[in-house]
């Protein structure tokens, strides 16, 4: 037989899934048959770009609003789309956000603008579907968090020149980290928790980057290349499946040989 990832009749939540990365996954995993539940923080297009992949797929799909570093918004959003939509099998835990400046800039309120999204709302939306399903004796959840290649070097605008993001570098360590916590607390429960890092990836974000330093940063890549967004996606769809019923507390790296030097 074919090996195939069928996700049909799941319902899985992706946090900041209306852009970039994130919509690289709603698409697969809204492709693999399953009902997708966007979570968004202030997108004006949100639940226009989620009707549409319901529309594409023939799935269900619908945007959420939520800050996720309120974590009683959180679990209360949680509760909203588990009633509706669910019940939830699946996370993808992927809102991010990065301040990038000098290090003798930075504030604490640069600090909590990151650290806020990138691990305590990574726990908060984590935590909540875990609760759900030890609450509900769902077996075999599975947790996707995404982390960054930036969890291991720091990035280089230039040969020896640090891109200045130390708190969103930072960050990323921390929920690498996080990841394997999560995962260790709760196999009692049959959940999963893996970390997806990606390396460099034309998103919006990086086109904003001075071409030199995309440039830069490209030729130092083996393949030779930024990502493609899509590129991103076959790991998450095969965490998120059965055929991954063994791996848990991993963090599984998409750089294109970035981390090989």
């Amino acid at each position: 037989m074919p090996f195939t990832i069928d996700l049909a009749k799941k319902c899985i939540v992706i946090t900041g899934g209306n852009r970039g990365i994130g919509y690289a996954f709603s698409r697969a995993v809204a492709q693999a048959g399953a009902n997708i539940a966007v979570i968004y923080r202030s997108s004006k297009d949100a639940e226009e770009v989620t009707e549409k992949l319901a529309k594409e797929f023939g799935v269900k799909a619908k945007a959420y609003k939520c800050d996720v570093s309120d974590p009683d918004l959180v679990n209360r959003t949680f509760q909203q789309i588990d009633s509706e939509m669910g019940p939830i099998t699946g996370l993808i835990a992927n809102a991010g956000v990065s301040v990038p400046k000098p290090a003798f800039d930075l504030s604490y309120e640069d600090f909590r603008t990151v650290y806020d999204v990138n691990v305590f709302g990574v726990f908060n939306t984590a935590r909540a579907a875990a609760k759900l399903w030890s609450e509900k004796q769902f077996k075999g959840g599975s947790i996707v968090i995404t982390s960054s290649m930036s969890s291991q070097i720091i990035n280089q605008s230039g040969l020896n020149e640090s891109l200045a993001q130390v708190f969103y570098n930072s960050s990323k360590a921390a929920v690498s980290n996080l990841t394997k916590g999560l995962a260790a607390e709760w196999t009692k429960y049959d959940i999963r928790v893996n970390a997806l890092s990606p390396g460099y990836v034309k998103t919006d974000q990086t086109s904003r980057m001075d071409k030199k330093i995309r440039d830069f940063q490209a030729s130092a890549i083996p393949l030779g290349r930024f990502a493609e967004p899509h590129e991103m996606a076959g790991q998450a769809i095969l965490l998120l499946s059965e055929h991954s019923s063994y791996m848990t507390g991993g963090e599984y790296f998409i750089d294109g040989g970035q981390l090989i030097w």
